[in-house]
């Protein structure tokens, strides 16, 4: 195949994803049926059977890896550290489309409990195909104000919980045999520095280079690794940028299609990492940012 048709392949699947999820009637699932049943045939078994970890899962961009997955024919694994009742919900309303998963409250901080979630989703579906590291967070200090406890908080869960969760997942893979795929929720900042914002960067850092090399090690077992790098996007964590109007259109400025991404367009995107249509994709970082790292003041 050549690069072209390869580049369309992918972005016909992504294409695909998006347009099931539309809210438009006329892009719906059974409208695209009525036209084309095919294609709602090959997008709801595009995962089917396979089963996943969302870590984070139960809000913002999490939730919507979560609610895509499971569309897309998955078995899902919520993991979350609070808010039971918004796994509930996420739970029943994925039970209500007729998807299968179920929550487990594990802290990925805690090494113990990455173990018992796998542990779980093995008891449960008797296997592990994908692990999602999404669960993430940020004290928005710099190099100047960070406290060894700001620190250690950051990246407790943003590099060393990620670090362990690939490896237990790593693992149970390959006991299984068959392969498996490990997808990293990174960000833009990864590689584009954020002033003021000292701790994540460095974790996400170190996110891009354990995707990089433990590609490299576990590529042997059939077992893929890709960092997903988003940029800004419209998540409870960016509140206080989206309910103030100046800030917001500030932001929207710097991106070149002019808007933050929504929560599904990421979730789109590891909806096809996670699938057999990305079996060659590995050690690498696929960036959805709307252009703004390749954004330029005009010089």
């Amino acid at each position: 195949m050549s690069p072209f048709c390869h580049r369309c392949c992918i972005a016909s699947t992504i294409r695909t994803i998006d347009l099931a999820f539309s809210k438009q009637d006329s892009l719906s699932p059974l409208a695209m049926t009525a036209s084309n049943p095919y294609a709602l045939e090959t997008l709801s078994n595009l995962l089917k059977g396979k089963v996943i970890i969302v870590t984070g899962g139960n809000s913002g961009i999490g939730k919507s890896i979560v609610e895509t997955v499971a569309r897309l024919g998955a078995r899902v694994v919520i993991d979350y550290r609070s808010h039971p009742e918004a796994t509930e919900a996420l739970e029943q309303e994925i039970g209500e489309l007729g998807g299968t998963c179920f929550g487990v409250q594990a802290d990925v901080g805690k090494l113990e409990d990455l173990q018992r979630l796998v542990q779980e989703a093995v008891n449960r579906y008797g296997r592990l195909d994908v692990m999602v590291n999404n669960a993430g967070i940020e004290t928005r200090t710099s190099i100047l104000d960070t406290t060894p406890d700001d620190y250690d908080k950051v990246l407790n869960v943003n590099l060393r919980g990620v670090f362990f969760a690939t490896q237990y997942a790593a693992k149970q893979m390959i006991a299984q045999g068959g392969g498996g795929r490990i997808i990293n929720i990174s960000s833009v900042h990864e590689d584009w520095p954020m002033p003021n914002n000292t701790p994540y960067c460095c974790a996400k850092g170190g996110v891009r280079m354990l995707t990089r090399t433990a590609a490299l090690e576990l590529a042997p077992h059939g077992i893929t690794l890709v960092n997903v790098g988003p940029g800004a996007v419209a998540t409870p964590i960016n509140d206080s940028t989206m309910n103030n109007p100046e800030l917001l259109a500030k932001l929207n400025a710097a991106i070149p299609l002019g808007r933050m991404a929504q929560p599904e367009e990421i979730a789109s995107v590891v909806g096809f990492l996670a699938s057999d249509a990305a079996g060659y994709i590995t050690a690498t970082t696929i960036f959805a940012d709307g252009g703004i790292m390749q954004s330029s003041p005009g010089l």
